[in-house]
């Protein structure tokens, strides 16, 4: 595996990336919150582009991977700023963002900035509003005090150390939220969900599709699939999502 190269954003993050170039429309992995972009969706699905002569990019969000700062320091507001920085400084024409848990909801603010260049769109356990309807909605009255006074909490994951969650990722949050206001998504888009997971419900995929407006918008949801959604049957049904709208976006 080569190196990550860098990309010095104009906000002063340096973002760890890999670029593989190919045929468009470009497809970029967004990942979720505090993983990056050595998980085992990234790599596999950069290794289905680089066989199928397809252009792909997977980076580090700032405060993840390779990237610089930290995860506390970060909310959802630098992360779409980062998404976009790299995408405009680094590449053209047509982007199909494929968007793990927060990276769904990185994604859908991506169609809204890059309207002209979003084709299309796969969403793995997308987590849209997560920070309003997951953390602060979950959040005892104690907890919220204590995020009030003292900037952050910390709480317990299934699949890492603790979050730590501060005040202004919640308040930030509320400034990104795409389920509140009609939510445009004017090309195909194929979500995936798995029934077992316990990072984002069915629940959560279920309110997107009633709620985005979209000509073609579909949701797989998968029997005993977890979050993680990486095991070989799983990495297939990415695969196959990503060639169906690639196609239907070319024709």
């Amino acid at each position: 595996m080569s190196d990550p190269k860098h990309f010095d954003s104009p906000r002063g993050r340096r973002l760890a990336y890999h670029l593989t170039p190919g045929a468009g429309p470009l497809i970029v992995f967004l990942g979720g919150l505090k993983s990056d972009m050595e998980g085992t969706k990234a790599v596999h699905l950069e290794a289905w582009a680089r066989q199928s002569g397809r252009a792909f990019l997977r980076f580090d969000y700032s405060g993840h991977g390779l990237s610089s700062g930290t995860f506390e320091e970060g909310c959802i507001g630098d992360w779409s700023e980062d998404t976009f920085d790299i995408l405009n400084a680094l590449t053209t024409g047509p982007v199909l963002p494929v968007g793990s848990s927060m990276g769904g909801w990185q994604a859908l603010l991506l169609s809204r900035r890059m309207a002209d260049r979003v084709i299309g769109m796969v969403t793995i356990a997308a987590a849209p509003d997560f920070t309003e309807d997951g953390y602060w909605a979950s959040f005892s009255e104690t907890q919220k005090a204590q995020i009030e006074t003292e900037g952050q909490i910390e709480i317990p994951s299934d699949y890492m150390e603790p979050y730590i969650i501060t005040r202004r990722m919640i308040e930030d949050g509320r400034d990104k939220l795409v389920l509140r206001k009609p939510l445009f998504l004017d090309f195909p888009v194929r979500c995936l969900q798995g029934t077992a997971d316990t990072a984002v419900s069915t629940q959560t995929a279920i309110r997107l599709l009633e709620h985005a407006q979209s000509p073609d918008m579909r949701l797989l949801l998968v029997k005993d699939a977890d979050h993680r959604f990486s095991d070989g049957p799983c990495l297939g049904l990415i695969d196959a999502a990503v060639e169906e709208v690639l196609a239907l976006a070319a024709s």
